[in-house]
C-alpha cells in the first residue's frame, strides 16, 4: 500500500513513514518517547498532551511522558497497532498535526538536537545461539568437523543469560577488559584481552502482559509478546571466553558490554519482510513448531573503521533469515519452564552468519580464530580488534 505524507522526508532515509520506530530521547527537556521520522524525532509526549491519542484506551496515563518504553511495551498488541495507525494518520491523511503550526513546532525536533537513551529499562537479557552456520564454524574450530554441532543443537534453542546492567546504546565506547587468560593450556595469567571481537546480531524486546510464574508462552501466541527489534553487538573477549566457558558457558568474556541500536523497529513494520526460515531437520518437538513464515528478510552489514582509515570498510553482509531458530521459537522455549517474560526483557539472536566468509558475523569466523588475517584498504591487517577500531552494524 502506498502512503503519501505531507512531511518532507529525506528520500534516502531509513526512517520513512513505513518504519516509524520507537525510542527514548531528551533535549532541554527530560527523557520521553519519540518516533524517528526522516531526520527528525516526533515527540509522542507532546502529541499525547495535545490530545491526539485521546481515543486510545491506554492502561496508564502519560504513557509517552515516561523515561522508558516499558509502559507502552506492556500494553496489549491491539494498543500498539492503534498507536501506529494513529501516527501514520497524523503524518498522512489527517490535518490535525499538519495544520497545527504550534504543535508541529513542539513535536517535531531535528535529530541533531536530541540525545538518545536506552529505549527500555531492561530487566533481563538472554543471548541465543541461533545460527547453524555460526555454531558449526565455532564447533569445527574447537572440536573438529565430525563433532561441530553438539548433540542437542538441532533440537533445542541454546542460550546464555547475560547482564542487563552492561547494555548500552550504539555510540558508546567499550573498554578492553582484563581477565584470566590461558592460551597455551598451562597456567592462566591475568591480563588485558588481546582477542576482542564483535558479534553481528539482532534482538527483540518482550512486550504485552507477562506470563505468570509456572505458565508458559505458546509458540502460536509468541507474536503477541514481541514488541519490536533492534540491532545488537554482543562484544566478546575470545581469549577470556576460551578459558572460562566450560562447563557453564560465557561469563566475564561477555558481560563487559552489549550494544544495541536506540530505535526499536516494530514487528508490524517488519510484517512485509516475513519469509520461510531454513528447513529444520529433525522436526522440532511440537511446542517449537511455528508453521508459516516466522523469519525475516533483513539485510545486515557490518563495517570496520580503524584510526588510519578515512571511511568504513564492509567486513560482512548477512541476513536475519539465515537464523535456524526463529524469534517465536526462542521466546516459547525461554518461557517453557514457566519463566516469566516481562515487558522490557531483551532476547538476542546470537551471531548471525551465512555460509560464506563474507557473510560471517564475527571476527572469530572471518579471520578463522586468527589464522586468516583480514587485510583492510589501509594496508593494516586484523585477526581481532585493535584499540581505536570502530564497528558499525546496519
Amino acid at each position: 500500500m502506498q502512503i503519501s505524507s505531507w512531511f518532507d522526508f529525506d528520500k534516502n532515509t531509513d526512517f520513512s513513514i513505513y518504519n516509524l520506530p520507537y525510542g527514548i530521547f531528551s533535549d532541554k527537556n527530560p527523557k520521553r518517547v519519540g518516533v524517528a521520522i526522516s531526520n527528525s524525532v516526533l515527540d509522542l509526549s507532546a502529541l499525547e498532551k495535545g490530545g491526539l491519542f485521546k481515543d486510545i484506551s491506554f492502561s496508564q496515563e502519560n504513557t509517552f511522558s515516561s523515561w522508558t518504553l516499558n509502559l507502552f511495551m506492556s500494553e496489549d498488541i491491539s494498543i500498539w497497532k492503534q498507536v501506529r495507525k494513529r501516527i501514520t494518520e497524523l503524518l498522512s491523511s489527517s490535518d490535525e498535526l499538519k495544520n497545527n503550526e504550534e504543535l508541529r513546532k513542539r513535536s517535531i525536533i531535528p535529530m541533531s538536537e536530541v540525545k538518545m537513551h536506552l529505549p527500555a529499562q531492561i530487566g533481563d537479557y538472554t543471548d541465543f545461539y541461533s545460527s547453524k552456520e555460526h555454531a558449526t564454524n565455532v564447533g569445527i574450530m574447537f572440536r573438529g568437523k565430525e563433532n561441530a554441532l553438539m548433540p542437542n543443537w538441532l533440537h533445542i534453542p541454546i542460550a546464555y543469560h547475560g547482564r542487563s546492567s552492561s547494555i548500552f546504546i550504539s555510540g558508546t565506547d567499550i573498554k578492553r577488559p582484563f581477565g584470566q587468560i590461558n592460551n597455551d593450556n598451562s597456567s592462566p595469567v591475568f591480563e588485558a584481552s588481546s582477542r576482542m571481537d564483535f558479534e553481528l546480531e539482532m534482538g527483540f524486546f518482550v512486550g504485552g502482559k507477562s506470563n505468570r510464574l509456572g505458565d508458559r508462552i505458546e509458540v502460536k501466541d509468541a507474536e503477541k509478546h514481541i514488541f519490536g527489534m533492534v540491532l545488537v553487538n554482543d562484544w566478546s573477549a575470545r581469549d577470556i571466553q576460551k578459558w572460562e566457558y566450560q562447563p557453564l558457558g560465557p561469563f566475564g568474556s561477555k558481560n563487559m558490554g552489549t550494544a544495541i541500536s536506540p530505535w526499536i523497529v516494530t514487528m508490524e513494520a517488519l510484517e512485509y519482510f516475513k519469509v520461510e526460515g531454513p528447513k529444520q531437520e529433525p522436526t522440532p518437538l511440537s511446542y517449537l513448531q511455528t508453521g508459516g513464515k516466522m523469519s525475516y528478510d533483513i539485510n545486515l552489514e557490518l563495517l570496520i573503521q580503524t584510526e588510519k582509515m578515512s571511511k568504513p570498510f564492509a567486513l560482512s553482509q548477512t541476513n536475519h533469515k539465515y537464523l535456524y531458530w526463529n524469534i517465536a521459537q526462542q521466546l516459547a522455549h525461554h518461557s517453557l519452564t514457566g519463566c516469566p517474560m516481562i515487558a522490557g526483557d531483551l532476547l538476542a539472536s546470537g551471531t548471525i552468519s551465512g555460509s560464506t566468509r563474507d557473510s560471517f558475523g564475527s571476527m572469530l569466523e572471518i579471520a578463522w580464530k586468527g589464522e586468516m588475517p583480514v587485510e583492510l584498504p589501509s594496508g593494516e591487517k586484523r585477526t581481532f580488534l585493535s584499540d581505536g577500531d570502530t564497528i558499525t552494524i546496519k
